[in-house]
């Protein structure tokens, strides 16, 4: 399987250089506030929407992604899952769980698994970024940093707010956003990626090959998140 090397944000980003403003909340503290913003467009398919949930659940309560968590300096992380595509439609079907351990993440895999599929249509990757900064915005914890964390198997194509202007704003706000291309249905979809999608301090591209190499990119891509 084709893995290139991991792709940074582009040194144009000029609002990547700020620092996160410090959040006062009146929750527990945790080292990253995590949205797991996920394509669920009219591309995905019933079966490429199980896989794609089923990765996530299934990276959430692995070992590795455990380990970074404990590691961290508080030892919780804070993340909820959006799903995108509609124009303006982005939606959480998951809320926010403060995952300390094992059993806290079991938690939430069950909660990945079992909330109903949101009603999207076309890809719209700066609406997505939009809910996903409002939701980091009021997030019910003391957070260190916070991230989107977007995976997707095409560009930008019917948001209301193009991708990069979103993005710049969630930076300019203190957000680091991070993509996960699915490649297989479009060549060089982790170039677009980083050039209109990510942003902020460290901010990255990591490449699946497709929706069964979903899990373990997206595994390999919160253990660097977290850690």
């Amino acid at each position: 399987m084709r893995r290139r090397p991991f792709l940074a944000a582009p040194l144009l980003a000029a609002p990547a250089l700020l620092p996160a403003r410090p959040l006062r909340a009146a929750g527990p503290p945790v080292d990253v506030a995590l949205v797991l913003a996920v394509d669920a467009s009219g591309s995905i398919s019933p079966g490429e929407f199980r896989l794609q949930r089923e990765g996530c659940a299934e990276a959430v309560t692995h070992p590795a992604v455990l380990a970074a968590i404990t590691g961290g300096l508080v030892g919780a992380i804070a993340i909820t899952l959006v799903e995108w595509g509609a124009p303006g439609g982005a939606e959480t079907v998951v809320p926010w769980h403060r995952v300390t351990d094992a059993a806290s993440a079991a938690l939430l895999a069950a909660a990945l698994r079992e909330a109903p599929r949101s009603r999207q249509s076309w890809n719209a990757i700066g609406d997505a970024i939009e809910h996903a900064a409002a939701l980091l915005e009021r997030v019910p914890y003391e957070a260190t940093r916070r991230v989107i964390d977007l995976s997707g198997d095409a560009p930008d194509m019917r948001s209301r707010r193009p991708a990069p202007a979103a993005r710049d704003a969630a930076v300019a706000a203190g957000v680091t956003i991070n993509a996960l291309a699915i490649e297989q249905a479009n060549p060089g979809l982790s170039e677009r990626y980083a050039a209109e999608v990510i942003g902020g301090p460290g901010a990255f591209v990591m490449e699946a090959g497709g929706r069964p190499d979903f899990a373990r990119a997206l595994r390999a891509k919160l253990v660097r998140e977290i850690a």
